[in-house]
């Protein structure tokens, strides 16, 4: 499919982790104060986490955060090297160098904003019985600055192509610049409330998100907010649709973790990735889709 105008289709903008990935068992996460399924910001009791992580034999390193994690997964659903582009804020450290090493092997087209300031972001990803808990340190994940974004090479990842970020990024970028956003029901929620607006009805927030002021009329934007194994809620121009998720036997879980088609079928391929990829340790997936 070389040469089929796919290059470059999607761009990612996000905080990068790299996860620091292993099965541990229920003594580990009480070692360090975690409970089964968190999903927390680490504290100084967290720290010697990441080195005794690290020092597992079954322990893996993925590219992760997850605006990085969605841009792995359309690239391995494309099959296209360089169809997709990240950007974010990493270190000049091993674990930048090993977030690099990811993304390139991956066939994503990064362009990271290098920092001296503060380590490359990590998140301890503690596997028990199938369930994950998240411990993340964002580091320099947060230190990206408005002045990489407006150099040449990568302001122009950016015009022509859609673009998606973490969900619900925040009021004004929505209000705006936003074609399509993302987010779970939770978010969703929160988002509202955070509006003041009184519902707390999935339905209805992805359609008020949809009718939110936006600078461009050349595409009505699309809203998808997804609900764990309830459907998944997609506005698209006016109108509110359900899709079913492809539900999965508890015995077959294994980790929770992580363009030009009809909105149906694109969530149909979305659905199909995550069905895949919480049968495997982290945000994986075999070589190719067997998707049709």
């Amino acid at each position: 499919m070389a040469g089929s105008g796919y290059e470059g289709i999607l761009l990612g903008m996000g905080n990068p982790l790299l996860d620091i990935s292993a099965v541990v068992d229920e003594g580990f996460l009480a070692k360090y104060d975690v409970k089964p399924g968190n999903a927390i910001l680490a504290e100084d009791k967290h720290l010697p986490m990441y080195d005794e992580l690290a020092s597992k034999s079954n322990v893996e390193y993925i590219a992760g955060g997850a605006t990085q994690n969605s841009i792995r997964v359309a690239q391995w659903m494309l099959q296209i090297p360089g169809a997709t582009s990240y950007i974010g804020c990493i270190m000049k450290d091993k674990f930048g160098e090993e977030m690099k090493k990811n993304a390139q092997a991956a066939g994503i087209n990064a362009h990271y904003y290098e920092d001296e300031n503060a380590p490359t972001g990590t998140c301890a990803v503690c596997v028990v019985g199938g369930e994950r808990s998240l411990i993340a340190n964002l580091f320099d994940a947060n230190c990206y600055k408005s002045e990489h974004l407006k150099k040449p090479e990568n302001w122009a990842l950016d015009f022509g192509h859609n673009v998606t970020g973490n969900a619900l990024l925040g009021i004004a970028l929505v209000e705006w610049y936003v074609d399509y956003i993302f987010g779970n029901e939770t978010e969703a929620r929160t988002f509202a409330k955070v509006r003041g607006w009184e519902t707390e009805n999935v339905e209805e927030i992805a359609l008020k998100i949809s009718q939110l002021p936006k600078a461009s009329g050349t595409h009505k934007r699309i809203t998808v907010i997804t609900q764990g194994r309830d459907p998944v809620v997609v506005t698209d121009d006016g109108k509110v649709k359900t899709f079913p998720v492809i539900l999965l036997p508890k015995e077959k879980l294994v980790d929770t973790n992580g363009a030009e088609k009809s909105i149906d079928e694109c969530v149909r391929a979305a659905c199909y990735a995550a069905n895949v990829i919480i049968q495997r340790s982290g945000c994986t997936y075999p070589e190719k889709p067997d998707f049709n």
